[in-house]
């Protein structure tokens, strides 16, 4: 059986070939991926239709907007997250600074034991 077999993982990112990646190395361990999703927007309206996540990760800058909706939402929720990103911890406002985040190019089975280890 798969590491992630049954998880619902998030992936909110704007660059189409890092979210196919992350998507693809998620669903090789059986997660069920709910995305990608590019924009805040979208990303707040799938949280709040889906009744169950289990991990998500973000990139903070989707296409100019800063992904902190969609990190408080989680928060709110309590889903564990991590960002996925060009910006160091020191870049973050004090709330994130602790969240973990790597940064891209991210190796997706990195990102999978982060979230699930």
């Amino acid at each position: 059986m798969a590491k992630l077999e049954g998880k619902k993982v998030m992936v909110v990112e704007d660059d189409y070939l890092i979210a196919l990646m992350l998507c693809q190395s998620f669903e090789e361990e059986g997660a069920e991926v709910l995305g990608p999703v590019g924009r805040v927007e979208a990303a707040l309206a799938l949280i709040a239709r889906e009744p169950r996540i289990d991990g998500a990760v973000l990139d903070i800058n989707l296409a100019g907007d800063m992904v902190f909706p969609v990190a408080d939402a989680l928060l709110a929720r309590g889903v564990p997250f991590l960002f996925s990103t060009g910006y160091d911890a020191d870049e973050l406002p004090q709330l994130y600074r602790e969240v973990p985040h790597y940064r891209k190019p991210v190796l997706p089975r990195s990102v999978c034991e982060a979230l699930f280890a």
